[in-house]
């Protein structure tokens, strides 16, 4: 049985991820921050424990802070593959944590990938390695962009994010390591938090059309971004550590849509007139702006045999029908 280390298991990514794994007969281990209050209910739904049809999910308490945590946990679970998909991942935030986005996502990921290279030093033993990029890095660059598309990162997230994937390429390079680096475009779902423009959308149009909440406050509707499914995203990832080489991929579907069109998609789908609930507000706006995310997937296409399932309008359907759900219940409580 194949053996995965997944940081950031209790997010969007990890729980589609170990879904994905644990079909596959995985053992798999994922590392959560020791807190006064639960933060899993994204994979509640998985068991937790020995079973007889997923695989085995274990949770350890580690943190991207601590290296010591962190080696401890790869000595424990002696991994064949790690996925660090762990991250402080709102971009907005960065512009106000800065150091504290640059210790978690650049410098937690050079804590793991040393903790990796010093277990495959000690054991002998093979160790594949994902780090999870962000489409965030290629920031001003004009789109289309793909893998040799030059990088011009324009947030405190995205420069984090580009030191931790040229902390893998070199660990690649430098040590001989399986390293992958998936720069991943937009991808979104159900469980994706409400703090994030897309959910914060479909989160609000599902409460006014259930007539608990009046109107949506957002910021540069004009942003465009490449939204795929997470669900699409995370089977790219697994599909990376099982070529015979190491590499880096850009993950997108090749389309691009704005934050408007989005709203538009997503008001039109429970029959409601956008332009009536929403509001501009200056506190959304970013210090500087990422205008135009397009990624061109060919080499995921051609080397990974990927491509992705859900369409924009599916995507946009899929996320407003589940908050439609979690609102009626919500305004059931509540009356």
């Amino acid at each position: 049985m194949p053996r995965a280390l997944i940081t950031g298991i209790t997010g969007q990514d990890g729980s589609y991820l170990a879904e994905l794994l644990l079909g596959k007969g995985y053992d798999v281990h994922g590392v959560v921050r020791r807190s006064s209050s639960f933060n899993r209910e994204r994979i509640d739904h998985l068991s937790v424990g020995p079973s007889h049809t997923t695989g085995r999910l274990h949770l350890h308490y580690g943190d991207m802070a601590d290296g010591s945590s962190l080696r401890r946990v790869v000595e424990l679970t002696t991994p064949d593959e790690v996925y660090n998909l762990a991250a402080q991942s709102h971009v907005r935030v960065s512009f106000d944590q800065p150091e504290y986005t640059a210790d978690i996502v650049a410098t937690g990921t050079l804590r793991l990938l040393e903790a990796v290279r010093e277990h495959i030093d000690r054991t002998g033993r093979p160790v594949k390695f994902y780090q999870a990029g962000s489409s965030e890095m290629f920031g001003a660059t004009a789109p289309p962009q793909l893998e040799t598309t030059p990088f011009h990162p324009r947030s405190a997230y995205a420069i984090s994010k580009l030191a931790a994937h040229w902390f893998s390429v070199n660990h690649r390079e430098a040590f001989g390591m399986f390293c992958c680096n998936g720069i991943l475009f937009n991808h979104e779902s159900p469980r994706r938090g409400e703090s994030f423009v897309t959910r914060k959308i479909s989160m609000a149009v599902a409460r006014i059309a259930v007539g608990t909440q009046k109107t949506l406050a957002l910021g540069n509707l004009d942003a465009r971004r490449d939204w795929g499914f997470a669900g699409d995203y995370v089977d790219a990832m697994w599909r990376m550590l099982q070529q015979p080489w190491p590499d880096d991929y850009v993950v997108a579907t090749g389309e691009s849509h704005s934050v408007r069109e989005f709203v538009e998609a997503a008001f039109r789908h429970v029959k409601l007139d956008w332009e009536r609930y929403v509001t501009l507000d200056e506190r959304y706006l970013r210090p500087s702006e990422v205008d135009h995310l397009l990624g061109d997937a060919t080499k995921a296409r051609q080397k990974l045999g990927w491509r992705p399932t859900v369409s924009f309008d599916a995507l946009v359907r899929m996320m407003v029908d589940a908050d439609m759900r979690l609102a009626e219940r919500e305004a059931r409580v509540g009356r």
